[in-house]
């Protein structure tokens, strides 16, 4: 459900159409500012399109609250706070994190608050627990209320894996595509090598002296109390020829995951936790990550709604994964509340008929009623 914001008479136009049009009410305004933190490749754009932005690049979180503002998200409060962090594009985690933690901060004594929420996209996930553990231990208290993940390689990617099985000089590639199409940003000290190791499972070199991979890093940090008062995350998976064409091509030529088998580590050494259930072609990713790596704390339901705010509920059913290494079959396999989005669509890399306005404003409603 697309929202077009014109005009009274072109809305009422489109209603008649049977097109969507914007919420009723607004979200809530969060107590605390809202922190978005970027996955990989990403800061204000991604491949060259709008990061955290509409099919026409209008930044999800900005209110409307200027005299005749029409570009921005009419569906938020008008008076919420929310800022994009900036980190090293292509890194590891543990370097990603810190510089999160390092902007957090920075805004925070800018802004005068004491707390924030953060929503990270794919590698944004990790990077936040490591931020949310660094900013514990320089405050000594929790600073992070709501961290909410979406589409998160939690548990490792196999496209990472992947590529990095390809051999020596792929990841300069990785490097170089970024390079020449990636984020005006991008600058030195960006490793493609190290994003990737990353994003798998189980360290990936043994013999490179230095331990990495997902496993590694979610027991150093973890899902924790100490660190942020609440964990949540919004699955997505997607198939078939709705899938942006970038992961399209990337499934149907080189790699379709089968992620939605269970297994305690990484029993097909695909570089996800986890094995596949035999099973390529169907909805069990969003082109990057399994289904079977992106729980982390409750799993959340998105319900789309015509005349008012979308929303987002609890999916008491399937429980809560607080160790990251260790979900259940259920939490690795169920398909129950899956977002039908790929990994890409759902920052807003369409075009599509997703409502990302929409979509972004159920979310800072759900921080609103959590912090």
């Amino acid at each position: 459900m697309k929202q077009l914001r014109t005009v009274v008479p072109a809305l009422l136009a489109l209603g008649l159409l049977g097109l969507s049009l914007p919420a009723s009410a607004a979200a809530e305004r969060t107590t605390y500012p809202v922190v978005f933190a970027h996955g990989l490749g990403g800061f204000d754009d991604i491949l060259g399109y709008d990061y955290w932005g509409d099919d026409f690049g209008t930044f999800v979180g900005d209110p409307c609250n200027e005299f005749l503002e029409t570009s921005c998200n009419g569906d938020l409060h008008s008076a919420q706070r929310s800022f994009i962090a900036q980190v090293q594009p292509l890194q590891s985690s543990d370097l990603r994190g810190l510089e999160l933690a390092n902007d957090i901060e920075g805004y925070m004594a800018t802004a005068g608050v004491s707390h924030v929420s953060i929503v990270g996209h794919s590698q944004g996930g990790l990077d936040a627990r490591k931020a949310a553990r660094v900013l514990r231990e320089r405050k000594g208290y929790s600073v992070v209320k709501v961290l909410l993940s979406i589409a998160s390689p939690h548990r490792g990617s196999p496209v990472a894996k992947y590529i990095l099985d390809l051999g020596p000089g792929i990841t300069s590639v990785i490097d170089a595509l970024f390079r020449i199409y990636g984020s005006v940003v991008y600058g030195p000290g960006n490793d493609g090598y190290a994003a990737t190791k990353a994003l798998v499972y189980n360290d990936y070199d043994p013999n490179d002296g230095k331990t990495t991979g997902a496993r590694v890093f979610n027991t150093t940090f973890p899902v924790s109390a100490d660190y942020a008062a609440h964990y949540v995350s919004l699955m997505t998976a997607q198939s078939g020829l709705s899938v942006n064409p970038a992961l399209f091509l990337l499934r149907s030529f080189l790699y379709d995951i089968d992620g939605d088998g269970y297994c305690v580590d990484d029993c097909d050494n695909d570089g996800a936790a986890g094995r596949g259930d035999g099973i390529r072609a169907e909805d069990d990713d969003d082109g990057l990550v399994g289904i079977n790596s992106q729980q982390m704390g409750y799993r959340l339901r998105y319900t789309e709604q015509l005349f008012s705010l979308d929303a987002l509920s609890v999916d008491a059913a399937l429980g809560y994964v607080s160790n990251l290494n260790a979900p259940n079959a259920a939490q690795m396999t169920s398909l129950s509340s899956v977002i039908n989005q790929d990994h890409l669509d759902v920052i807003g890399l369409g075009p599509d008929t997703f409502d990302e306005m929409e979509f972004y404003a159920s979310i800072f409603n759900y921080i609103a009623k959590n912090d």
